[in-house]
């Protein structure tokens, strides 16, 4: 789950990490208000979106007077910003935050990270500041100074200490960073988080350390003991289907492909898509039924696929273990009853209950494809897909 600039501001400031005075808004009205409260003449408007590369979009504005807020948050709210990150759909804006743009004399990059090979907190810092990771590793490997947090002990002074040092502070900067960097690592920690970027982490003139942006993510199985991240979810920043997907319980993940995928089992579900690439087409899906496929999920996982115009084949591929495929196979009965699908449904059962449920379906009467293998079913479905773009060719 990932959140907005201003809510991980919000939740660092907590944990003692100093960040500049700002606060959102929704209305260019509201922003210019903010500026006046604020006070100052210099303001940063940002737009909050969860991705990167902001600036690079038109996304951060620098503004001299409250004439420049306006316009700034006017060009920005209600539109969709696209960025390297957001691919070119972009994403919506419906908040702006507005904070305090003091001047600053350097730019430090600061990022955690769960590293699950070394089943460590990873933090990684440098000098080079303002700049994607990527590119700083790609430019100057030297430049990334790593620590691999004990997770028994935490994030310790001396550790600290060791990546200010490594950052070129002075003694004053120092103190501060080190402030910062524990400030960090307890946010990260506490409120389960799986990755944390400070970039950029500034220096001022004043010798202050200030968190000028902020990206985090959470671990999603553990936000049932974290109402208060979770409250700040904004599902209007993903896609529609997997807010919908997620209110029942269904792992879903939208792709650029044309056969949908209904599968039980994260592991099988990536199977299930290698062979559909393997037999040369492109699936338009990861969805994942869980190990509870009732009628009712099965049915509600045909409603999330179908919602995509892409698709123009479905294969449900279910290996039963917890799942039992007569339960599966009523599902899908169901769902060709209350649904109309207009395109070829592949249906691949095997394990619990599986001749019961081959004998469902076929008693259905419904003109459903069966398949004994994955390959034999990512073949039926590829081929099916095919006679699709002939038909719609022909017609």
């Amino acid at each position: 789950m990932d959140i907005h600039e201003y809510q991980a501001k919000e939740l660092l400031h907590k944990f003692g990490v100093a960040i500049q005075p700002g606060f959102m808004a929704s209305s260019a009205d509201q922003a210019v208000y903010v500026a006046t409260q604020l006070g100052g003449w210099h303001w940063a408007v940002k737009a909050q979106v969860h991705a990167g590369g902001r600036g690079k979009a038109g996304g951060v504005k620098l503004c001299k007077t409250y004439n420049e807020v306006r316009r700034a948050a006017e060009d920005m709210l209600n539109k969709r910003l696209v960025t390297a990150q957001t691919g070119p759909e972009g994403k919506p804006v419906q908040r702006v935050y507005v904070e305090v743009a003091d001047p600053f004399e350097t730019e430090l990059y600061l990022g955690f990270v769960l590293d699950r090979k070394a089943e460590r907190v990873r933090v990684i810092a440098s000098k080079h500041g303002g700049m994607e990771i990527e590119e700083i590793v790609a430019s100057d490997p030297n430049a990334i100074t790593q620590i691999l947090v004990e997770p028994a002990v935490g994030l310790q002074a001396f550790q600290a200490r060791e990546i200010a040092f490594e950052l070129g502070l002075n003694i004053k900067q120092m103190a501060r960073a080190v402030t910062t960097l524990l400030g960090a690592y307890r946010a990260f920690r506490d409120c389960d988080a799986t990755m944390l970027e400070i970039n950029p982490l500034v220096i001022t003139k004043d010798d202050r350390v200030i968190a000028l942006d902020a990206k985090m993510s959470f671990d999603d199985n553990a936000m049932f003991r974290r109402p208060m991240v979770s409250a700040m979810f904004d599902p209007a920043q993903s896609d529609p289907r997997e807010a919908q997907a997620a209110e029942h319980n269904l792992n879903y993940i939208g792709l650029d492909g044309e056969i949908g995928c209904i599968v039980n089992g994260a592991g099988l579900a990536m199977a299930t898509m290698d062979m559909i690439k393997h037999a040369g087409g492109a699936p338009a899906n990861f969805l994942d039924v869980g190990g509870g496929a009732s009628p009712e999920r099965v049915a509600t996982a045909f409603r999330l696929v179908l919602s995509d115009p892409n698709v123009k084949s479905i294969l449900v591929n279910i290996f039963a273990g917890i799942n039992r495929c007569d339960w599966v196979a009523q599902g899908v009965v169901q769902a060709c009853k209350e649904i109309e699908i207009k395109v070829p449904l592949i249906v691949r059962l095997a394990g619990t209950n599986v001749e019961a449920g081959r004998k469902i379906i076929t008693e259905s009467g419904i003109a459903i494809i069966s398949a004994d293998t994955l390959t034999e079913a990512a073949e039926k479905a590829v081929a099916a897909c095919g006679n699709v773009h002939k038909l719609a060719t022909t017609h």
